[in-house]
């Protein structure tokens, strides 16, 4: 996603935007690092649901995504679509929560680690439908994918581009997409809320923030270089076959997507008493 856009909106600007990697506790190395750089417009950070998490899943963090950072554009998203197993026999979320129901503490559910989204998106369904469905955590999607394929587990949230060969082989089954409308690469497959669920949204997001400080015409003429990088057909054509929603929302708008974020995502935690600390 940031090598994509980033070589469009560096040419704008006339020079390279260079990706630094500062990987490591979700995100929260990346995050700190920007959060105490000089608020000049020549340091960014790919803000994402994982900042959005932290806030709440960790007692101390190195910055505070509301007070350390402006939010110049939310860039794109992807789903997360629960899947199954095919032998759990179901065709839809309700009947996937009832029969959770009737068999408590039965089923396994994979995530790519405690307090990922993945995690978090299928203890929003549980607690939403007062089920009992015990969590694996994993190191990847590409073991999990084995995995539930095999049936050593029974379902998973996963993003909808990475599921489509599984799902055209028949090897895993897809319930539901958790996002506000129906995604192009799976016009088929409902929403949560068609099923019954209203409200039930899982996205991982994407975004472009600065260091708090940095000025209101960087802000602007960051915000003018990615939202028009994002309209270019050759970079849509790109980010949507990957499976991303393209945005493109002004500071304003992704300033109040970031807090709705960290609310819904902080009421989780807690209700899910996650932690990695």
């Amino acid at each position: 996603m940031a090598r994509i856009v980033s070589a469009v909106a560096g040419e704008s600007l006339g020079q390279q935007i260079v990706i630094d990697n500062r990987t490591g506790a979700g995100g929260n190395i990346a995050a700190e690092a920007a959060a105490k750089a000089a608020p000049d417009g020549y340091t960014l950070l790919q803000s994402n649901i994982a900042h959005a998490i932290s806030a709440s899943l960790y007692r101390k963090l190195g910055y505070d995504l509301e007070r350390d950072f402006v939010h110049v554009t939310q860039l794109a998203s992807i789903p997360f679509a629960l899947v199954i197993h095919p032998s759990l026999g179901v065709s839809n979320v309700r009947e996937l929560a009832a029969l959770a129901k009737s068999r408590p503490g039965q089923f396994v559910y994979a995530s790519s680690g405690n307090g990922g989204p993945s995690h978090l998106a299928m203890e929003m369904f549980k607690t939403l439908n007062g089920v009992d469905i015990r969590h694996v955590p994993y190191k990847g999607a590409a073991a999990i994918a084995t995995d539930l394929v095999a049936g050593q587990v029974q379902m998973s949230f996963f993003t909808v581009a990475g599921l489509l060969p599984l799902i055209a082989g028949g090897r895993v089954k897809p319930l539901a997409i958790a996002s506000a409308r129906r995604s192009p690469l799976a016009p088929d497959l409902p929403t949560f809320a068609e099923q019954g669920m209203p409200g039930f949204e899982a996205t991982t997001w994407f975004g472009v923030s600065l260091p708090k400080g940095a000025s209101p015409a960087v802000v602007k003429r960051l915000h003018a270089v990615f939202t028009q990088a994002l309209k270019l057909p050759d970079v849509r054509e790109r980010l949507i076959n990957q499976g991303f929603d393209i945005i493109g929302s002004t500071p304003e708008e992704f300033d109040l997507f970031v807090r709705a974020e960290m609310q819904r995502w902080s009421r989780v935690v807690k209700e899910s008493r996650a932690s990695v600390d």
